[in-house]
């Protein structure tokens, strides 16, 4: 059962990494299979279709973010330095991994999406508006917080675009800069 495991998750490494480059139609069997050195149809063993390794791609995503972002209550940590995590969280991946979000890929890709695809990435970014609306409330800003939430992950998502797309990591840099400054005030 572990060696199971074990194969699946590198199977979900492989096509995470494929996805969060070039979105859900990046994520191709013979070319995962290659990589892997097993043949195309142990993936299909895994995850039968082509849908099911998206859908577990972006459940694990998602899983695995909130794994690391741990509760958003944890009176271990005060809000801000939870709001730091969190924007921390979205520049190394661009930096130091050099991916984009996965749920912002497929939510930019939605209308194509299968749609248990389509709903994983709603729950991730759902998940986000609930985690980062009870830090904000944390710090006495219920009435906007759910406000503030939004515009943190689409102030993060998009500067992730902008600094793929313009080659300049100090883009992200300027927008978390700006964003921190406003969670300070």
């Amino acid at each position: 059962m572990a060696e199971r495991a074990s194969r699946a998750d590198e199977i979900l490494d492989v096509a995470e990494k494929m996805a969060r480059v070039g979105g859900y139609n990046r994520l191709r069997y013979p070319e995962i299979a290659s990589e892997l050195g097993i043949a195309v149809e142990r993936l299909h063993h895994y995850f039968p279709t082509h849908e099911d390794l998206g859908r577990a791609v972006a459940k694990r995503y998602t899983e695995r973010f909130f794994e690391y972002l741990g509760s958003p209550a944890d009176p271990a940590f005060a809000p801000l330095e939870l709001v730091e995590r969190y924007i921390a969280a979205y520049r190394s991946a661009l930096v130091d991994e050099g991916l984009m979000c996965l749920c912002g890929m497929l939510g930019a890709e939605v209308a194509a999406l299968p749609q248990s695809i389509a709903l994983e990435a709603r729950r991730f970014f759902e998940r986000n508006v609930k985690w980062l609306t009870l830090v904000f409330r944390r710090m006495s800003d219920t009435e906007q917080a759910r406000s503030r939430a939004l515009r943190t992950i689409s102030e993060l998502e998009g500067a992730m675009i902008l600094s793929r797309t313009l080659r300049d990591h100090s883009v992200f840099d300027d927008v978390a800069a700006g964003l921190s400054e406003s969670v300070r005030t």
